[in-house]
């Protein structure tokens, strides 16, 4: 038995043991502890194995479901774009977040556990964003690393390739001349799939909780595909544009994350109802509906078998099966408030209200206000009084050293001086 026999066994035995543990913590659904893969990124967590495996830690790889493990033996090269789109999510948390109370911290985090803390164990509005985000940030990487060609089971999206540009009443395309698809647009579609089948993993919505993770997911996955952008190229002779080539781009994160920064403060408060979606009328099923039929036309493209921009084969063992796990998202949430409206596909719900901020509360991982710089002069969020919770805030002149007098030098060069600087700071009581 040679080396890396012995470590798949040992990893296998570890992995086994951390599934027990994770059934055994029902409060929060079944999915999240994928989100641990975040630190993969750092140094030696993932290096070469053997040819067509990788190495991952233990702790880290102890936190993926069997589920997961299988989709990531089964398309080579997703994990990187995982673990790249798990910190995605996490740096937009943070941005999103550092002017209120609850900065989406992670400092808390110890490999095997929760890396959001244990705030996830409460439905409330930050745990809506938390799995909004993270799902839209795994879409949106796997979907650009199909592009970039860093996953072996799938290529850039050609679907568009095949249709007509949309015209408007004169029979010319609006805004354009004469162009035409072509280039390698982003896989939305194969990232949409992916997500729905490695994020979701364990979320089946039995629950009322689990049924807010499966929407909230959905929602992220929503505003990623809804988002995608037109760019094309001009071609023609002496920079004129005779003809121009389009595709479809992914947006930024950022504006992800703006949108969905704002869905968090318009967020829905629900309670299930006894009835499931309507098929006609409500924009979930429409949605949902969509997607799949995308995704069903890229994996069949090709003579009925699975081309390489679907997730393969062996991953949906049936058709049945397949169409019984959709299933999970045929629910429809209704508001809590019977006065609200029932909330929309890219809406984020929530269960409870949110916990306070303002001290530490090691039982839920709250680290509380103490500390953190405000600004005296807003009144807004990110306000002394607001941030420090009127405990009041303490202010001081500091020294700092940052770059001046930057000049670019030929070729290529950047040089600064170092200058002093003294800043007045404000700090929370």
């Amino acid at each position: 038995m040679n080396l890396v026999t012995v470590f798949m066994v040992c990893l296998m035995a570890i992995s086994a043991w951390a599934e027990v543990e994770s059934k055994s913590k029902p409060g929060r659904g079944r999915g999240s502890m994928w989100w641990g893969i975040a630190k993969a990124g750092e140094p030696n967590n993932i290096s070469p194995l053997a040819p067509g495996m990788a190495y991952l830690d233990p702790a880290i790889h102890a936190t993926l479901r069997r589920k997961q493990r299988r989709l990531a033996r089964e398309n080579p090269g997703v994990l990187a774009a995982i673990a790249k789109g798990a910190n995605l999510a996490i740096n937009e948390c943070q941005h999103q977040f550092r002017t209120r109370r609850w900065n989406c911290s992670t400092r808390n985090f110890l490999r095997g556990k929760n890396l959001f803390g244990k705030i996830v164990e409460r439905g409330c509005r930050e745990t809506a964003f938390i799995y909004a985000i993270t799902s839209a940030a795994v879409t949106h990487s796997v979907a650009r690393a199909c592009s970039e060609g860093s996953i072996e089971s799938c290529t850039c999206d050609y679907s568009h390739h095949n249709r007509e540009p949309q015209m408007n009443n004169m029979g010319v395309v609006a805004g354009v001349g004469d162009w035409e698809w072509g280039g390698c647009s982003d896989n939305i579609g194969f990232g949409f799939k992916f997500s729905r089948d490695f994020v979701d993993t364990g979320e089946r919505g039995r629950t009322l909780r689990e049924k807010m993770n499966l929407h909230n997911n959905e929602a992220g996955r929503a505003h990623v595909q809804a988002e995608m952008r037109q760019e094309c190229k001009c071609h023609g002779m002496s920079g004129s544009c005779t003809m121009k080539t389009c595709w479809m781009r992914l947006n930024s994160f950022r504006t992800i994350g703006d949108i969905l920064k704002d869905r968090f403060d318009g967020a829905s408060r629900v309670m299930v109802s006894n009835s499931l979606r309507s098929t006609s009328v409500n924009e979930n099923t429409l949605t949902n509906r969509a997607g799949s039929a995308n995704l069903k036309t890229n994996a069949n493209s090709v003579g009925g078998s699975a081309s390489p921009n679907s997730v393969l084969s062996n991953s949906i063992h049936a058709r049945g099966h397949q169409q019984k796990r959709v299933n999970r998202y045929n629910f429809q949430l209704k508001p809590y408030n019977p006065e609200h409206k029932p909330p929309g596909s890219k809406d984020l719900v929530y269960l409870e209200p949110s916990p306070g901020f303002c001290e530490r509360n090691p039982r839920l991982g709250i680290q509380g206000t103490h500390g953190r710089q405000c600004n005296d002069t807003s009144i807004g969020v990110d306000g002394c009084d607001l941030m420090c919770c009127g405990r009041g805030y303490r202010t001081q002149e500091v020294t700092v050293v940052e770059r001046c007098s930057c000049t670019f030098h030929w070729c290529c060069e950047v040089k600064c001086k170092l200058c002093r600087a003294k800043k007045i700071i404000h700090t929370c009581l």
